[in-house]
């Protein structure tokens, strides 16, 4: 036998460590069956940290959509196709998302689904945009992503605008608040809605008595709920998530701060209500979208989420699940992945999907998306109303006790 080489022998090692190196899910990937098309659709998300748990549940919602898909005999070409979702966790950190989208370019993803924040969202958006690759978040609400002229991007919830302006105009005629505090924890998320917010209110007659910011990573708000108990506010909004959002309320009880909270989408979730404990009690949020009671398709997908996982619905695994549908559901119209074929057949869906029906306007923003306002009583989010989408009801009178005003 003739002996290695020297350099063969770090040539076998760097390719066993660049087999190592591989995301799990494309290591792990069984070979496609002989004469079998493998088609990559990238998922990326915040899977470690303080909100993972809404992360894993955008990447459970694309798995079991996947899995429905290899499911059901699909063809391109009149071709069998696998479909394979490339999933990795960005950390909700916009440099780790950029890096990410590059790597799914290189992967020869055929489509995009996320990222969650908006954060990451944004700036991941001009890699895929270079690429020409379809991307469809589930969750980023920010209007900036469908606002830069790309091709390439759409979102299947209401944006910062649409909810924005639902949760001012709940706020006004509703709660019937004349003063409000707002605090925001500056990303690209929980600033956008809290400047349309801020925008929305003051056009409807309310007096801002506090606007401050916090990070993303703090839990300690009593400085700044201090400063704001003297303002006297109606009414505190937070532009910001539900790991944060929780301490926020349980720390407005101990300081004896009346005024309620009200929030957006990434507050709207059991893991709010765990959190907070009693805190949480009368406390407001919006979902961008109907009521899941409403969503046609969403006690199915809840069922299969629970079957596959044993998890219960948190935010987005509906809106994932769709997104991978929709991806492929043009990819069947134009009969092919290539994202210059099917890219305009994406621009066209229509789809009846678990979440409703599903169109896009010229932007790639969702038609007649809803907002639900949600209140906590008894330890459940309740529906307290809905604004736009095809499905509509007029708001309830809030909780006594807690609604805005009662000082």
């Amino acid at each position: 036998m003739r002996a290695i080489r020297p350099v063969s022998l770090l040539m076998l090692s760097l390719l066993a460590l660049a087999g190592c190196n591989k995301p799990a899910e494309q290591a792990a990937a069984p070979a496609a069956a002989s004469g079998e098309q493998v088609i990559k659709l990238g998922h990326a998300s915040p899977m470690t940290g303080p909100i993972a748990h809404i992360g894993k549940d955008t990447e459970y919602g694309a798995q079991i959509a996947v899995d429905e898909l290899n499911g059901e005999g699909f063809t391109l070409g009149g071709k069998p196709v696998k479909f394979q979702l490339v999933s990795e966790d960005d950390q909700g950190d916009p440099k780790m998302a950029t890096q990410i989208a590059q790597r799914m370019v290189d992967a020869k993803i055929a489509g995009m689904i996320g990222h969650l924040n908006s954060g990451t969202t944004i700036p991941a958006s001009k890699i895929y945009a270079d690429a020409n690759i379809g991307q469809i978040t589930p969750s980023a609400t920010n209007p900036a992503f469908t606002q830069q002229g790309f091709k390439t991007t759409f979102r299947l919830i209401a944006d910062d605008v649409q909810q924005g302006k639902a949760l001012a105009d709940f706020a006004v005629n509703t709660l019937k608040a004349k003063k409000i505090a707002i605090i925001d924890d500056r990303s690209a998320y929980g600033q956008g809605l809290a400047d349309e917010f801020d925008k929305a209110a003051k056009a409807l007659g309310v007096e801002i008595v506090k606007r401050e910011f916090t990070s993303t990573s703090a839990t300690d708000f009593m400085a700044i709920l201090t400063g704001i108990k003297g303002a006297q506010p109606d009414l505190i909004f937070f532009g910001g998530v539900d790991a944060q959002a929780a301490p926020m309320v349980k720390q407005m009880q101990k300081l004896g701060v009346k005024a309620a909270l009200l929030s957006g989408d990434g507050t709207q979730t059991g893991n709010f209500i765990k959190l907070a404990a009693d805190a949480a009690e009368g406390q407001y949020a919006s979902a961008a979208g109907a009521p899941k009671e409403q969503l046609p398709g969403y006690a199915s997908f809840a069922e299969k989420l629970k079957n596959k996982y044993n998890a219960e619905v948190v935010i987005y695994s509906p809106y994932s699940y769709d997104a991978v549908k929709v991806m492929a559901m043009a990819m069947k119209a134009a009969d092919s992945a290539d994202p210059k074929q099917y890219l305009p057949k994406l621009a066209a869906t229509n789809y009846q999907g678990a979440t409703g029906h599903i169109t896009f306007d010229a932007q790639g923003n969702r038609q007649r998306s809803a907002v639900t306002i949600y209140q906590v009583k008894q330890g459940k989010w309740e529906v307290i109303g809905v604004v736009g989408g095809e499905n509509t009801a007029q708001a309830d009178a809030p909780t006594a006790g807690k609604a805005a005003g009662a000082q």
